[in-house]
C-alpha cells in the first residue's frame, strides 16, 4: 500500500505539474528524495515515540527495522518536506509551486497509507459499538483487540479523499504560490487531531496534560501554526495571480 500511495501520489503531481510549466519528469525525478525523506523521517519519529516501550535495552539494529512497521506520518512528512527543500534547490526550482503541486497527492497517498495500516492492523481504534466497528482476529501480530472498535484508518482515508478533492480544486483556483501547501498543513492538522480523539492504541503514557492528548495532537498544534504563518507570510510576500 506504501508502494501504491507514492505511485498515485507521483502520477498526480506529474499531471498537475504541467500547469505550473514543471516537466513531468522532474516531479518523478523527485519522488526517490521523498520516498527517502518520508522513511527516515517516519522512522526517526517512531523510534523516538515509542523507544521505552520498544527498543530501551534491545539491540540497535532493530531501530532500522523498517520491514516490520513501524511509521509516524508526521515523521515522514517532516522528512519528505526537508528532502523536497533539497531536491527544489539543486534542480532550481521554485520552491512553492512544487509543494502546490505536491501537496493534494500528499493526501492521496495517505488514503492508501492508511489502507494499510488497517490491514497491518495498527492504528486502530478504541471500543465501539456502532454498526461499522470492526474486530481483528484474536491473536493478530500487531495485538490489536479482538472486540469491536473505531475503525480509525478508514475514518482517516475517507477524510483525506475529500481533503485531495478541496485541495486539487484549490489548485485551480490558488492566489498565490504556497497557498495550497499551506492549505494542506492547516486541513491535515484538523482532520488528524479529530481522528485522534477516536484512537486506542496508545498507552497510557502516551498522553499529556489535562486534555489528554496524543502525540500526534501535539505535532498538530505545531503544524496548524506552521501552516498559519506559511499562508500569512506567502500571502503577502508573493504577488497575486490573476
Amino acid at each position: 500500500m506504501m508502494a501504491v500511495a507514492f505511485i498515485a501520489g507521483l502520477w498526480t503531481a506529474s499531471r498537475r505539474g504541467l500547469r505550473e510549466g514543471i516537466p513531468a519528469e522532474k516531479i518523478l525525478d523527485v519522488g526517490p528524495w521523498l520516498i527517502v525523506g518520508t522513511i527516515v523521517g517516519a522512522r526517526a519519529l517512531h523510534v523516538a515515540t515509542y523507544w521505552q516501550e520498544e527498543f530501551a535495552g534491545r539491540p540497535i539494529w532493530e531501530a532500522f527495522a523498517v520491514w516490520k512497521g513501524g511509521l509516524v506520518f508526521y515523521g515522514g512528512l517532516i522528512g519528505a518536506t526537508l528532502a523536497g527543500c533539497i531536491y527544489a534547490r539543486l534542480k532550481q526550482i521554485p520552491l512553492w509551486k512544487l509543494a502546490d503541486v505536491l501537496a493534494p497527492s500528499i493526501a492521496l497517498g495517505y488514503v492508501f497509507g492508511r489502507i494499510g495500516c488497517l490491514l497491518n492492523g495498527c492504528c486502530y481504534g478504541r471500543a465501539c459499538d456502532l454498526p461499522w466497528a470492526i474486530s481483528y482476529p484474536p491473536g493478530n501480530l500487531n495485538g490489536a483487540p479482538a472486540f469491536p472498535v473505531h475503525p480509525t484508518q478508514i475514518y482517516d482515508s475517507l477524510l483525506n479523499l475529500v481533503l485531495y478533492g478541496g485541495l486539487a480544486w484549490l489548485y485551480r483556483h490558488k492566489k498565490f504560490d504556497g497557498q495550497v501547501f499551506a492549505a494542506y498543513l492547516l486541513c491535515y492538522a484538523v482532520t488528524r487531531s479529530i481522528v485522534e480523539s477516536f484512537r486506542g492504541d496508545y498507552p497510557p503514557s502516551h498522553y499529556h496534560g489535562p486534555l489528554h492528548l496524543t502525540p500526534a495532537q501535539l505535532v498538530s498544534i505545531g503544524i496548524f501554526a506552521a501552516g498559519t504563518v506559511l499562508w500569512a507570510l506567502l500571502m503577502k510576500r508573493q504577488p497575486k495571480r490573476a
